[in-house]
């Protein structure tokens, strides 16, 4: 309801009618020409160039004054459930690349000007109070209060201003407000977190945008550079057909990864950012394409990390809030770990209720092979920790055996204690034993208060210094586990060029993320920017053994509105109808799994 909410806080009246289906016919530049009888009379008032209206600044110098302007309609977004107006443009302009030379002509359907007409070619005068509707400090020029609008003549039609990213700042794209743009360069499409609910894409030049911190270079500046939201020229929440999808079957989807080029479209403004409203189909290439299983990793054991997402059995907790729900997001998490066929997982946010959501999980699991494969790691004695979440371990009996019981540290600075199991291997080579410690360090998010010593967002998120003394004290627990062979797993809340993770490296662990091409280097996406949160670090005697290690990006790059979540439908039951839905690995979670290849040699024998 966010987008609803916003409107209604900026009292504007956004139209609730239909769809993207409806939207390309509406808005094609290159209509037909038309012959119209109407030629308009000379203007009562001299007429305002719509780039003295827009002038050099955010905000423009007229606001709240009566202008008569005149332009051609680059775009119609009146029909169905659109913007609730149309784009004007003038057909030369001033020349000055600084002042925009387009406008937002605003006409609800409140106002009975709104059934008049207009197609993109269209000569159209229009009368009416200029305003800076949005936040303070990125608004969209407008009109609104229309009194008039006269259609002159049509077929005019305005030649689309060419825009490439990066830009020089963010600010530059005011210049183009209101304007028609192509953008011939390839974009990639680097975050869907908003496609459900609002049919928006953020769009980026030359890649993926990555997180700064997390290894690949770059920075928050030039991301911002980098970025465009591609919108689907509709206010509609919750879209009954979900835009820019590949297909309208429950397998279509829009991934991270693909690309697109040729963009044509209105470069408007709304709800804080830059955005495009395209005026001809976008035409999108699957360049990262869905795969069925996990990347080999070699050796003769796969040990693996998954976040799970809060399975709750406690319904209307964290995690599933009913029956379906968590029907819904049992089946996806099982498929993901069927298909990931690990004889060791590692598990992060499992509801800590003792064994209780740990075993209703390894059950489903074990249904969905027909017989008992997974068996569970029971935690220690000194417990799992207080916290609503818990790590745990699942395995294959047929291929590890526990060698005595699992341990766990109790000290306080964890605020998930790490649990370690040893292994010894079976059937596969010689026997030799490994230990896994799986981990959950303290989030990102849920900031302390303000002060001069608080563990406040420096660039790496609130509570690094925390994770950073979690970090030291795993190291000191991992020496108590008198194995040189340990694998450390899971969700560090960190990304790969952070303190905690420089900390782990500095007490002699080996990051095997970095074994990782850098570019298929991320298993999260946050705000856009993709990074690695989950990781997995070798003992030295251990990274010697290891024969692989992979990210299977079968979570972060999928868009959220095709998990298990109904909540869309719970709240407006006649809005949300495209329901993609499948029990499928897809989107079972918000990371994506990490998967470790060991070839094991005899113990002493390193």
């Amino acid at each position: 309801m966010e987008r609803f909410a916003r409107s209604v806080m900026q009292s504007r009246p956004w139209p609730l009618l239909p769809v993207w289906a409806a939207l390309i016919p509406a808005v094609t530049l290159l209509a037909a020409p038309k012959s119209l009888a109407q030629n308009c009379p000379a203007p009562a008032v001299p007429l305002t160039p719509i780039f003295q209206i827009q002038g050099k600044e955010g905000a423009s110098s007229l606001a709240g004054q009566a202008v008569v302007v005149e332009g051609i309609v680059t775009g119609d977004f009146q029909p169905g459930n659109q913007l609730g107006g149309f784009y004007l443009q003038e057909r030369v302009g001033d020349g000055d690349p600084e002042t925009s030379d387009g406008i937002f002509i605003f006409v609800p359907p409140a106002n009975p000007l709104s059934k008049k007409e207009v197609a993109a070619g269209d000569r159209v005068r229009v009368s009416g109070a200029v305003k800076e509707f949005g936040p303070q400090g990125r608004t969209l020029t407008e009109l609104d209060r229309v009194s008039e609008v006269l259609v002159c003549e049509g077929g005019q039609g305005v030649e689309p201003t060419a825009l490439a990213l990066p830009v020089g700042t963010p600010g530059q794209l005011e210049r183009y407000e209101g304007m028609l743009v192509r953008l011939a360069q390839t974009l990639t499409i680097t975050d869907t977190n908003e496609l459900g609910e609002r049919g928006e894409l953020v769009l980026s030049a030359d890649g993926r945008l990555f997180v700064p911190t997390n290894g690949q270079g770059g920075s928050s500046e030039l991301n911002a550079r980098r970025r465009l939201v591609l919108d689907d020229a509709s206010n509609l929440l919750n879209p009954k057909q979900i835009p820019y999808f590949t297909g309208t079957d429950k397998s279509g989807t829009r991934r991270l990864g693909d690309t697109v080029a040729g963009l044509t479209g209105i470069l408007t403004s709304g709800f804080g950012t830059y955005r495009l409203q395209p005026t001809a189909p976008p035409e999108f290439v699957q360049a990262n394409p869905r795969t069925a299983a996990p990347a080999p990793v070699g050796g003769r054991l796969k040990v693996a990390s998954f976040n799970v997402l809060n399975y709750f059995t406690t319904l209307g907790s964290r995690g599933a809030a009913n029956d379906k729900e968590f029907e819904r997001q049992q089946g996806k998490v099982v498929a993901a770990l069927k298909a990931i066929d690990a004889d060791v997982v590692g598990l992060i946010e499992i509801q800590n209720n003792g064994l209780i959501a740990l075993d209703n999980l390894t059950a489903a699991l074990n249904k969905a092979y027909g017989r008992t494969v997974f068996d569970v790691v029971i935690p220690p004695l000194r417990g799992t920790g207080t916290d609503d979440i818990q790590v745990g371990i699942i395995y294959k009996p047929e291929r590890v055996k526990p060698v005595g019981p699992s341990r766990s540290d109790p000290e306080p600075i964890f605020d998930r204690p790490p649990l370690a199991q040893t292994f010894q291997a079976r059937r596969s080579g010689p026997r030799s034993t490994f230990t896994v410690v799986v981990n959950h360090f303290k989030s990102k998010g849920s900031c302390p208060d303000p002060g001069p010593d608080a563990d406040a967002d420096k660039g790496q998120g609130c509570w690094n210094l925390r994770r950073v003394a979690q970090a030291r004290k795993l190291l000191a627990f991992v020496k108590t586990l008198n194995d040189p062979d340990v694998l450390v797993v899971g969700d560090l809340n960190a990304y790969g060029g952070e303190d905690p993770i420089k900390a782990l490296g500095a007490g002699g662990l080996v990051s095997l993320n970095l074994r990782i091409p850098a570019a298929e280097r991320y298993s999260y996406v946050f705000e856009g920017q993709s990074g690695y949160l989950d990781h997995a670090l070798a003992t030295p005697s251990l990274d010697k053994q290891v024969t692989g290690i992979t990210e299977w990006h079968v979570n972060s790059d999928e868009p959220p509105v095709i998990d298990y979540n109904t909540e869309y439908s719970r709240r407006n039951p006649a809005a949300k109808k495209d329901d993609r839905y499948e029990p499928t690995p897809y989107r079972s979670s918000d990371h994506d799994p990490v998967v470790v290849g060991l070839e094991l040699k005899a113990d002493g024998r390193r």
